[in-house]
């Protein structure tokens, strides 16, 4: 059985994360059963799908990413996340998300899509301004950027439908598609477009549990084949762009 925690406060999150990659007609036969144990979330019941736009942050030698890719026991990320299309005045959250032995921790804060860029550039220290910041999270913000001097290096973004459990809202199973990339035009203002990362009738299905998954939802997984995959959409992505690099890099040989 698994033992997870969350914090209470909706800047701090800790539970364990699992991986499903889905084909639409799983999705169909499985979604219309979860309605019958779950409710949609709040921002699934006001637009259906809702999109989260995110820009990665990593060194110029991508350290972060190769080191996550090779699935060490601790592992860490950085990236600046915002619900929609944001305009520069957004608030959107600074994020580093964190795996220990499987168990993923989230710290963030919120600050102005504008105010957010200049910070993560270091022309901002975010030491004031109207809203109050957490000073805590910031200081390990601070850190992190102190250790890896990241800078941008994808945005990626997804339309999501998420569910929560009626009993146990606690359980949360959200579904992805539309899962968008590209490493140029990095800036959230300037709306979703680029590569697709996966086929567009295949959702990626991520639950979100504090301890075990329920019965019902065990059984409803083995009744329709469904099987936990390892996937990370970042981590997915820079194989395969190590890899067209590989192929251009070989094509250009070829032709010397």
């Amino acid at each position: 059985m698994l033992v997870g925690e969350k914090c209470m406060a909706n800047d701090t999150f800790r539970r364990y994360e699992k991986k499903y990659r889905l084909t639409q007609k799983q999705f169909d036969l499985l979604f219309q059963e979860l309605l019958f144990w779950m409710d949609e979330d709040s921002y699934s019941k006001k637009t259906g799908f809702y999109l989260i736009s995110n820009l990665y942050y990593d060194t110029p030698t991508d350290e972060l990413i190769r080191r996550s890719n090779e699935k060490p026991i601790y592992k860490e990320k950085l990236r600046l996340r915002s619900y929609g299309v944001p305009n520069l005045d957004t608030p959107c959250f600074i994020e580093i998300k964190k795996k220990f032995r499987g168990l993923v921790s989230k710290r963030r804060i919120s600050v102005p899509l504008q105010r957010a860029y200049q910070y993560l550039e270091g022309k901002d220290p975010l030491k004031d301004g109207p809203n109050p910041i957490n000073q805590q999270m910031l200081r390990e913000i601070d850190y992190f950027l102190k250790i890896y001097a990241c800078k941008p290096k994808l945005y990626l973004s997804y339309e999501r439908k998420a569910l929560a459990g009626k009993e146990d809202p606690e359980f949360r199973v959200t579904f992805d598609k539309n899962i968008t990339v590209r490493r140029d035009h990095l800036r959230l203002e300037q709306g979703s477009f680029g590569t697709l990362l996966l086929p567009k009738d295949e959702w990626l299905m991520e639950v979100k549990v504090l301890g075990a998954v329920p019965i019902w939802f065990a059984r409803l997984l083995s009744q329709y084949e469904i099987y936990p995959a390892s996937f990370s959409k970042y981590g997915t992505e820079y194989l395969q762009y190590v890899k067209e690099r590989q192929k251009q890099s070989e094509t250009t040989n070829q032709l010397v």
